[in-house]
């Protein structure tokens, strides 16, 4: 038992407009140099040129690119000895989530244009759809995790 007892579970506040946890998280993740209120400007006027394209609710846009981009496993690099080796591991549902959201904000901060409102609302329409960058991403990743677990079996039958 330890002295130091458990740590409590942290839970996600919603944001003002949306009541949303997602959106939230989005924002925390956004945010540059403790700019939350720009942080805000730049999801909401993303969310609103998505209603504007597709005709729908963003929130459930949104919900359907994270859920898309979102990955059940990730590779992380062990040391043994002198030799680096890249394991494949299984994440859970809340750091796939933030890896999916961080993998959109690369791909659209990547991308050309002035307008980072824009940017990301083509980027999260793009994920809704099953295309773009960060949906690669993700696909890169499981292969890699694939490739690994396979090299594993090969040199420790």
């Amino acid at each position: 038992m330890s002295c130091r007892g458990t740590a409590e579970e942290k839970t996600a506040k919603s944001d003002p407009i949306y009541r949303n946890r997602l959106v939230n998280m989005l924002v925390n993740r956004i945010l540059k140099h403790g700019n939350k209120s720009l942080a805000y400007q730049i999801i909401y006027r993303a969310l609103k040129k998505i209603q504007q394209k597709t005709e729908t609710n963003p929130l459930s846009i949104l919900r359907q690119a994270i859920c898309r981009v979102t990955s059940d496993i990730a590779v992380k690099v062990r040391r043994v000895g002198r030799l680096t080796h890249q394991v494949p591991i299984e994440i859970g549902s809340t750091q796939g989530k933030s890896l999916a959201i961080r993998w959109l904000l690369g791909a659209s901060r990547k991308r050309r244009g002035r307008n980072m409102a824009l940017k990301l609302s083509s980027k999260l329409v793009d994920a809704a759809k099953g295309s773009g960058d960060a949906i690669r991403k993700k696909e890169e990743t499981h292969r890699m995790a694939e490739e690994m677990e396979l090299l594993h079996i090969f040199v420790n039958p």
